[in-house]
């Protein structure tokens, strides 16, 4: 499903990223001018747990499942990459294997960078190693932040958060309701369960906990916040 080059949405959802938006522009210009773009379908597997790290990757268009599997065989997805996020950087510097299988969330675009391409960008551009250093700071920041939620928060609270953050990534306004944001994002129950470390019948209890409170609207294609600020004092009360 390769295609030579990104649509102009897919390149606007690179160039718009947080983190690729603050480098230089010749640094942006190097990187793609040596990225090329794979698509898959949903649940395409784009890289598996033990595959060597041959290429620094983004997400263009849809999402990337990131997941690994238990002992017992359940698989456990631990977080969802949406479009102008850079990943697999780690890899590329420590030469291990990667230690995560990646599949594709929806019919997703990825744009791609050789290891070789990297390595000889980072020797180019002395900038890069400061901003993916600024990059990883970030990460350890939300992990620990993560690791914090789930020892201190109830499973409410922390399911609050979530919707909050799917909001801000993947929020599409209402046109009918200009407050209320539709998730765009589909996740089953079970799928957004995974994320919390939680039961799916319990996530089920506390969606419709929320929807009697009218915080959020449960529809068959998905979710609705309908009051992000009620979200909010849910996350808060419980702090």
């Amino acid at each position: 499903m390769d295609e030579p080059i990104l649509s102009l949405e897919e390149r606007a959802a690179i160039n718009s990223g947080r983190w690729f938006s603050s480098l230089s522009p010749s640094l942006r210009h190097d990187i793609l001018r040596c990225a090329y773009v794979k698509r898959y379908r949903d649940g395409g597997l784009i890289c598996a747990r033990g595959d060597p790290p041959d290429e620094w990757i983004a997400c263009a268009r849809g999402a990337v499942r990131v997941s690994s599997t238990s002992i017992s065989g359940k698989q456990i997805t631990l977080t969802y990459v949406e479009p102008g996020i850079w990943f697999g950087d780690v890899a590329m510097f420590d030469g291990d294997r990667r230690t995560h299988d990646v599949y594709a969330h929806g019919d997703s675009t990825i744009l791609c960078v050789a290891r070789a391409d990297f390595k000889k960008i980072l020797s180019q551009h002395a900038e890069l190693y400061d901003a993916l250093l600024q990059l990883q700071s970030r990460r350890i920041r939300q992990l620990f932040g993560l690791v914090e939620d789930l020892n201190t928060l109830p499973l409410r609270s922390r399911l609050a958060k979530q919707l909050l953050h799917l909001a801000r990534s993947y929020g599409v306004p209402s046109l009918a309701e200009g407050a209320e944001i539709r998730i765009g994002l589909q996740l089953a129950q079970e799928e957004l369960a995974q994320l919390l470390g939680a039961s799916r019948q319990r996530v089920n209890q506390e969606l419709k906990a929320m929807e009697r409170e009218e915080a959020i609207r449960i529809e068959p294609g998905g979710l609705v916040v309908r009051d992000r600020s009620l979200l909010m004092r849910i996350v808060e009360l419980d702090r």
